[in-house]
């Protein structure tokens, strides 16, 4: 193992930094929205009435924005991440490096094809791409899971010994950055936020700049409320 370059520092032992660990809760909750949303895409998808432009056009947004936030996620591990802990730990198993970039690849490439048929639904909300449309949803969702899974198993705990809580607060910033701005940005953090423990909200907000939390506190809950209402058909 290569102690001696980039920032880890090379006059520490592994026990010395794993005594150090990054604290990686946050990525997991960000997961569980993940999981959620895109388990969910398939049945609003086809539950869009045959010609409803509309409602074709409220989900294909929501989608069209949980593709770009998974799209954001994974280039920021494979630009700030991945390169790293292939680095610093020799023992990295080959197998699972090959098996997460294959997922990533995979996951890409079914978004390829989805972009491409997303506007041609929402511009008619035809029933046939409506279909076509929820099969590749479906297949995202499960191949999501399954890298989702291997990554909170096999990778966080590798990331709480070998990457420092500056490489990993990049990252985290990275993921802000590539958050909406305004209405829709309050609508993802809710999203994100819906399956956190109180502890867990409490402690992802802290990691965002005061003014935002004091709109998400007085606006953001019900910009995202409303969001969900509309999207899920929920009677206000």
């Amino acid at each position: 193992m290569d102690h001696g370059r980039g920032p880890w520092s090379p006059g520490k032992t592994i026990k010395q930094h794993a005594a150090m660990n990054v604290d990686t809760w946050e990525m997991v909750v960000v997961h569980k929205m993940f999981r959620r949303e895109f388990a969910l895409l398939p049945g609003l998808v086809c539950d869009v009435t045959d010609g409803d432009r509309d409602r074709a056009k409220l989900v294909g947004d929501h989608l069209a924005a949980l593709l770009r936030g998974l799209h954001h996620h994974h280039t920021g591990e494979d630009e700030l991440l991945w390169p790293k802990l292939l680095d610093r730990v020799s023992t990295l198993d080959t197998e699972l490096v090959q098996r997460m970039e294959g997922q990533h690849e995979a996951v890409s490439g079914l978004i390829e094809r989805i972009d491409a048929l997303l506007p041609r639904w929402q511009l008619d909300a035809d029933r046939e791409l409506a279909s076509e449309l929820a099969v590749l949803l479906s297949d995202v969702s499960h191949r999501l899971n399954e890298h989702l899974d291997d990554e909170e198993r096999h990778v966080l705990p590798l990331v709480s010994v070998f990457i420092t809580e500056a490489e990993w607060k990049a990252l985290g910033d990275h993921g802000k950055s590539g958050m909406d701005k305004g209405a829709a940005g309050f609508v993802m953090l809710g999203m994100i936020l819906e399956d956190a423990t109180p502890t867990e909200k409490v402690r992802f907000l802290g990691l965002l700049p005061p003014p935002v939390r004091l709109f998400h506190k007085l606006i953001g809950t019900g910009i995202h409320r409303r969001a969900k209402e509309r999207l899920h058909r929920v009677a206000a």
